[in-house]
C-alpha cells in the first residue's frame, strides 16, 4: 500500500489534467503525478524538466533505459524496475539486454558506450564520490561534453525521484514479484510496457 495518498485525476489541478489527460492513462502511466498532484505548481515544473529530458535528449533511448533500469535496481524502486518504456523497446531494448544488467561490464550484448553510461549511473546511485577523473575519461571515449552533461542530469533525475518513489511504496498495480519487501531486480521478472 502506498505511503502517500494518491489523488484521483478528478481531484488534480486542471492544468495537470490538461497537460496529461489522465483519463486516457492507466494508473501506472499516471505514475508519480498521482502523488505530486498534491503540489500542482511543483508538479508542473517537474513535468517540464522531465519532459525536456525525454523529448530533447540526444542520447539513444535504449542507452537511457539501460541506465534507468540499473539505477532502479540500486534505488530498489519497484515501479521503475517493472516498467519498460516503448520508445526504448522500439530502439532495440529487449529482456536479454535487461538481463545483462545483472553483470553489465561482462555483457557481450552491451556496447562499450552503454557499459560506460551504465557504470556512471551505477556509481551515481551507489557511491557518487567514486565518480572520479577516470570515470569521466571513460565517458569521454564515447560521449561529447554535452552528452555527458545530459547523461548526468538524466541520472540525477533517476536517482533522486526513483528513491522518492521507492519510499512511497507505490506497488499496488505492479506484477506480484515487485510487491515484495525483499530486494528485487528488473531482470528475470514480469514487466509492463508503457508509452
Amino acid at each position: 500500500m502506498s505511503r502517500i495518498e494518491k489523488l484521483p485525476p478528478e481531484q488534480w489541478d486542471e492544468r495537470l489534467r490538461g497537460a496529461l489527460q489522465p483519463e486516457a492513462m492507466s494508473d501506472l502511466e499516471q505514475g508519480l503525478t498521482r502523488y505530486f498532484a498534491h503540489c500542482p505548481d511543483l508538479a508542473l515544473g517537474l513535468m517540464q524538466f522531465g519532459g525536456a529530458l525525454k523529448t530533447k535528449r540526444t542520447l539513444p533511448d535504449r542507452l537511457v533505459e539501460l541506465v534507468r533500469l540499473r539505477v532502479a535496481f540500486f534505488n530498489q524502486c519497484r515501479s521503475c524496475m517493472a516498467i519498460r518504456y516503448s520508445d526504448a523497446v522500439a530502439d532495440g531494448l529487449d529482456e536479454g539486454l535487461v538481463c545483462s544488467l545483472e553483470q553489465p561490464q561482462e555483457a557481450e550484448n552491451l556496447s562499450d558506450a552503454e557499459k560506460a553510461a551504465v557504470h556512471f549511473g551505477e556509481l551515481m546511485a551507489s557511491d557518487h564520490l567514486a565518480v572520479d577523473d577516470a570515470v569521466y575519461a571513460g565517458l569521454r571515449k564515447h560521449f561529447t561534453e554535452a552528452e555527458i552533461v545530459e547523461l548526468g542530469m538524466t541520472v540525477a533525475f533517476f536517482v533522486g525521484f526513483g528513491r522518492l518513489a521507492a519510499t512511497f511504496n507505490m506497488v499496488e498495480e505492479l506484477p506480484e514479484a515487485f510487491q515484495t519487501l525483499d530486494r528485487v531486480a528488473p531482470w528475470g521478472q514480469d514487466k509492463i510496457e508503457v508509452r
